[in-house]
C-alpha cells in the first residue's frame, strides 16, 4: 500500500479542507507533511483559520482512506494526484480543480485536442440527429470527447463516439463502484476500452444532486471547448457553459427555433455573447485552429535584431517547452504581475514571437 496515495487520499477527507485550501496548504508542504506539521505552521497557510486547522490537528480518519485504497488497487484504479504528472493539466488552470481524481480507462486526459458535449436528458429527435453528425464528422479530427453519462445528449455523444472509433471519457457524479444510470452499465464498459470513467468521488458516494455541478466543472475544465446541442435554460448544460466561461475556455452551442423550449439555453447563450453559434463540425476545428485542410497562413518576417526586456525573456522562458499556455499560467510560472504579463505579451505579439491562440492560450511561433 502506498503511503503517499494514503496521505493524499485523507486530506480530501479532513472536514472543511475543500480543493481551494488543500492547494494552498501543498504549496507550503507535502501531503504527509500535512498531517505531521505543527499549529503555527499550518496558521501561515493562506485562508485557513483556527477552526480548519484545529480539524487538520485533530485528524484521525485513515481507516476509510485504507479502505480506499484497497478498493483502487482490486479494482485497478489509477488515481491522480493533483501533482502527478498524469492529472489532467487542463483543470491546473482552475482554481477549484479536484486534488484528487479516480480513473479507469486507456485515453490520454492529456490529450492534445479534449472537446466536451453537453445538453439535454430529455433531448429531442433534432437534438439526436445534430449529435451523432456532428461526432461522425470529428471522427477524422484526433479529438477526444469529454461527457457527463447522462440520459439524453451525453449518452447519445458516447455511443456516436463508439460507434465512430472516437475515445470518449464519462465523468461520473459518484464513485466508481457503480454507474448511474444503471441502463448506461454496458456502454461504460466499451468506454473503458476505448476512453475511460473519471470522478473525484470516493467508492461509496452515491449520485446525488448536489454532486453534478461538481462533476460538470470538470468536464468543463479539462476540455479545450465546451459544445452545447440542446438545453433549456436552467439545467446542468447550462451550468457547464458557465463554468467554461469562467474558465476562459471557448464555449459553442447549436441554435435551435425560438419556439423550442429545448433549444431555449442554447440561444440564450449565443444571444448573449456567452457562446458562439455552431452549424457544424469543421466551423469548430477550423475555429480552434485544429483544421488540418486549412489554408496556410501569411508568414510574417521576424525583425533580425529584436531587443527583449526582462520581463519578455522570462515569458519567453515558460513558452519554450512548446506547448501552448494559458496567460494564468503564463502569471504564475514568470512570477510577474498580470499587468506586465499583458503589456509583454502584447509586445511580443505584435513583433511575431508569440501567437495567441482561442482560449487566452499562447505558444512560441516557429
Amino acid at each position: 500500500m502506498s503511503n503517499s496515495l494514503l496521505y493524499q487520499i485523507a486530506l480530501t477527507l479532513i472536514p472543511g479542507i475543500g480543493c481551494v485550501h488543500a492547494r494552498n496548504l501543498l504549496e507550503h508542504f507535502t501531503v504527509e507533511e500535512i498531517f505531521k506539521a505543527k499549529a503555527a505552521a499550518l496558521k501561515r497557510v493562506e485562508g485557513l483559520g483556527a477552526l480548519r486547522v484545529k480539524q487538520i490537528l485533530e485528524f484521525k480518519d485513515f481507516a476509510t482512506a485504507e479502505k480506499e485504497v484497497a478498493f483502487i488497487e482490486k479494482h485497478k484504479i489509477q488515481p491522480l494526484f493533483i501533482q502527478s504528472e498524469h492529472y489532467p493539466k487542463r483543470l491546473l488552470n482552475c482554481y477549484d480543480a479536484p486534488i484528487l481524481l479516480y480513473y479507469k480507462g486507456n485515453a490520454d486526459l492529456n490529450h492534445p485536442r479534449i472537446v466536451a458535449v453537453v445538453g439535454s436528458r430529455s433531448n429531442t429527435d433534432y437534438g439526436k440527429y445534430i449529435t451523432e453528425v456532428f461526432i461522425e464528422k470529428l471522427s477524422a479530427a484526433g479529438v477526444l470527447v469529454v461527457s457527463g453519462l447522462a440520459y439524453g445528449i451525453d449518452s447519445i455523444a458516447h455511443k456516436a463516439c463508439l460507434k465512430n472509433n472516437i475515445p470518449t471519457v464519462g465523468v461520473l457524479a459518484h464513485g466508481l463502484d457503480k454507474i448511474y444510470p444503471y441502463h448506461h452499465t454496458d456502454m461504460a464498459y466499451e468506454m473503458i476500452q476505448n476512453g475511460g470513467l473519471l470522478t473525484e468521488f470516493r467508492k461509496g458516494t452515491p449520485p446525488d444532486k448536489f454532486n453534478f455541478p461538481s462533476r460538470n466543472r470538470i468536464v468543463a475544465g479539462m476540455s479545450d471547448a465546451t459544445v452545447v446541442i440542446e438545453t433549456d435554460v436552467k439545467g446542468g448544460s447550462m451550468i457547464t457553459a458557465e463554468l467554461a466561461n469562467s474558465y476562459n475556455r471557448d464555449v459553442f452551442a447549436f441554435p435551435g427555433r425560438v419556439t423550442d423550449k429545448k433549444s431555449a439555453g442554447c440561444n440564450d447563450l449565443i444571444k448573449t455573447n456567452k457562446a458562439i453559434l455552431l452549424t457544424d463540425a469543421t466551423q469548430l476545428l477550423e475555429t480552434l485552429n485544429w483544421s488540418d485542410a486549412e489554408k496556410p497562413k501569411k508568414k510574417h518576417t521576424r525583425e533580425l535584431f529584436i531587443h527583449l526586456t526582462e520581463d519578455e525573456k522570462a515569458i519567453i522562458d515558460v513558452l519554450k517547452s512548446g506547448e501552448a499556455i494559458s496567460i494564468d499560467e503564463i502569471h504564475l510560472r514568470s512570477g510577474l504581475s498580470y499587468s506586465k504579463v499583458a503589456a509583454s505579451m502584447l509586445n511580443l505579439e505584435m513583433q511575431y514571437i508569440i501567437q495567441a491562440l482561442p482560449g487566452k492560450m499562447y505558444k512560441l511561433l516557429d
